[in-house]
């Protein structure tokens, strides 16, 4: 079984993930949905360990096997970029491949907000996309910073686990760091990153509180930050940032947070009705005056009134957000629903 083809079968069919096990063909996730290849043969154990022998170094399987966990980017000429995420289950070497193109998308392309440009080009402060694995953070982060690097001369540096998006050096001066290759962690790659004089820092996981804290010090200290959170809506989102903290800390971080934040974005994909692909839903936060001190009193559950009663200057909850998508033919009621964390009232809303 050769990796190559089936790599180029992912780009031909437009997959956004190839899952490799044995005993099973491969496995891609097209629009959203796990789809079995079956004219390939069942993986064994000699195809998946002879696939991992291909596409990586000595050192990555000498950090393998003494992990037992890997991830990095591999490419094809020509072709793409893939993400690469490799773990032992049950004995044996289980590997997801994640498309990553060499074109980055526009905003436009992606359909994303158009507030997206003008978040991009703020001089300070921090920027957060969150939303779950695989709802598209890092191809709207990689959209912004090329629209950056369209329009203003900035230092930007990123620091990813690993590197997607390859940036070329248009307007802007990029650096990107891999996580492993490059840098051993996070937190410290972004203190060096403060003495590399930059504007723009781009974090690819605020993972750990010593990751946060340094990112919300540069935040602070003039630089603009975008970083990534597994979490699925604004409010969850400053809840989670605060509760890393030791419970006398939060007041402090409670009003720190408050005065460097610029925006929460929370992501999701759905589906497509009638057609090929997925399509974004958004729940926009912005830090307004409401919002800083909704924060820092620790209301966070009074967020969402904020954002329902802003769409003029661009905040939305996300439920308002699917409702215009099933309006508009975009997406079904029910694919909105499953996405809704408050099913009830969207279908009222819809």
């Amino acid at each position: 079984m050769d990796i190559e083809n089936l790599l180029r079968s992912v780009v031909q069919k437009e997959a956004s993930d190839m899952h490799l096990r044995v005993f099973t063909p491969p496995v891609f996730r097209i629009d959203g949905d796990l789809i079995v290849q079956e004219e390939n043969n069942p993986l064994n154990i000699e195809d998946i360990n002879r696939i991992f022998e291909q596409i990586t170094t000595q050192e990555q399987r000498d950090s393998f096997y003494k992990t037992k966990e890997l991830d990095f980017a591999y490419s094809i000429k020509g072709l793409a970029r893939f993400r690469v995420s490799v773990l032992r289950q049950r004995g044996t070497i289980s590997m997801a491949f994640r498309l990553v193109p060499f074109q980055i998308s526009t905003i436009e392309e992606l359909q994303l907000p158009q507030l997206c440009k003008e978040l991009i080009q703020k001089p300070r402060g921090l920027i957060l996309v969150t939303g779950p694995t695989g709802s598209g953070k890092s191809t709207t982060m990689a959209a912004m910073i090329d629209h950056l690097n369209n329009t203003l001369k900035r230092n930007v540096i990123t620091i990813e686990d690993p590197i997607e998006y390859l940036h070329s050096n248009k307007k802007c001066l990029i650096a990107q760091r891999d996580l492993g290759d490059d840098t051993l962690s996070f937190d410290i790659a972004l203190i060096h990153a403060l003495r590399h004089d930059p504007d723009v820092i781009v974090v690819g996981e605020m993972r750990d509180l010593p990751t946060v804290t340094t990112a919300l010090r540069a935040a602070e200290t003039g630089h603009l930050v975008l970083g990534t959170l597994h979490t699925i809506d604004a409010s969850q989102t400053v809840d989670r940032i605060i509760d890393m903290y030791p419970s006398e800390q939060q007041p402090q971080i409670r009003l720190q947070f408050s005065q460097i934040l610029v925006a929460i974005l929370s992501q999701t994909l759905l589906p497509k009705y009638h057609s090929k692909g997925r399509v974004a839903a958004f729940e926009i936060l912005l830090a307004n005056t409401a919002v800083r001190n909704l924060i820092r009193d620790g209301k966070t559950y009074e967020l969402t009134s904020i954002m329902q009663l802003n769409n003029a200057i661009g905040m939305q909850t996300l439920d308002q957000s699917l409702t215009n998508l099933v309006k508009r033919g975009l997406a079904t009621r029910d694919e909105a629903l499953l996405k809704s964390s408050h099913p009830d009232r969207l279908e009222k809303m819809i």
